[in-house]
């Protein structure tokens, strides 16, 4: 089994920044991919940003030249960098993970969530 574990959120005013957090702890053979995603009330949970194995990353347009998606192998963490952060930033943001496990088998795995909220 996989755990992930968020960290990072908290309430920022516009404008401030917020480093989050995850990392991914159990049966790990290899992460293919990890990725941050977020949901606001009431709307679907879309993408922020994603990052490949090989250090590729992804951005949605509403976050890019402000986010910045890095990842520690060793630890097995990834990181959200935000910036110039906006009111309609706020969300849950939710670490995402494509891990293999020993057998080869590939599963997805959720964090629990973490609350970023942004004031004015």
């Amino acid at each position: 089994q996989v755990q992930l574990v968020e960290s990072g959120g908290g309430l920022v005013q516009a404008g401030g920044s917020l480093r989050l957090s995850c990392a991914a702890s159990g049966s790990i053979f290899r992460i293919d991919s990890m990725a941050w995603f977020r949901q606001a009330p009431g709307k679907q949970r879309d993408l922020v940003a994603s990052i490949t194995s090989g250090g590729s990353p992804n951005y949605a347009d509403s976050v890019k030249g402000r986010c910045s998606i890095s990842t520690d192998n060793a630890k097995n963490t990834v990181y959200l960098q935000m910036n110039s952060l906006k009111l309609e930033d706020t969300a849950v943001y939710y670490c995402n993970a494509v891990i293999r496990s020993s057998t080869w088998s590939l599963k997805v795995y959720w964090g629990q969530g973490t609350q970023v909220t942004v004031s004015s």
